[in-house]
């Protein structure tokens, strides 16, 4: 809430890690990567011909709220259904919505569009639930956003994995979605 609009969200602090922050945390982490700048992509459709020149997994990233309040971020390869109705039961949830963008700035530091796992960095408290897609976990180089969609950091798996330890984000809930269908 706000003096002037009693109904509006109170205003949210600048986010820790923004894109220069992050990469260069992963850089002081050890964390080897590859950045790619291009413009802006808001949906996993739109950069398909983007991603056909990098190589490795792209993803699709869901920021989700249950029932209940809980939070919850389901990263998984692009081409990955992930069925909402079905999911609660396999990752231990209430029914799923997405959560809204003033919830997603104040958790992750990212507006939609902008998506990522690497948002967990400006979760310290870990509000939010991480769960990861099998066939992403599987894959040998994974593509996220660096906290904007005008770029995507490609890394090996063991460093993606390396990230996440750097983050206090291991060990990971893996979920494979595919069984979901």
């Amino acid at each position: 809430m706000t003096e002037d609009n009693p109904t509006a969200p109170a205003p949210v602090a600048e986010p820790a890690f923004d894109r220069d922050r992050l990469l260069g945390w992963m850089a002081e982490q050890g964390v080897a990567q590859t950045t790619h700048d291009h413009p802006a992509v808001f949906r996993v459709e739109e950069g398909l011909e983007l991603k056909a020149a990098m190589p490795g997994a792209h993803t699709k990233n869901l920021f989700l709220k249950d029932k209940k309040g809980k939070l919850w971020l389901i990263s998984a390869r692009q081409d990955t259904v992930v069925d909402l109705k079905r999911a609660p039961k396999t990752i231990g949830s209430d029914r799923l919505s997405f959560g809204n963008e003033h919830l997603l700035y104040e958790t992750l530091g990212v507006r939609p569009g902008s998506v990522t796992a690497l948002g967990l960095i400006n979760d310290p408290d870990q509000r939010v639930t991480f769960i990861l897609d099998k066939a992403l976990w599987d894959a040998d180089i994974v593509n996220f956003h660096p906290l904007t969609n005008t770029a995507t950091t490609a890394m090996t798996q063991d460093q993606f994995r390396k990230a996440l330890a750097a983050m206090g984000r291991a060990p990971v809930t893996v979920v494979d979605f595919s069984d979901l269908r």
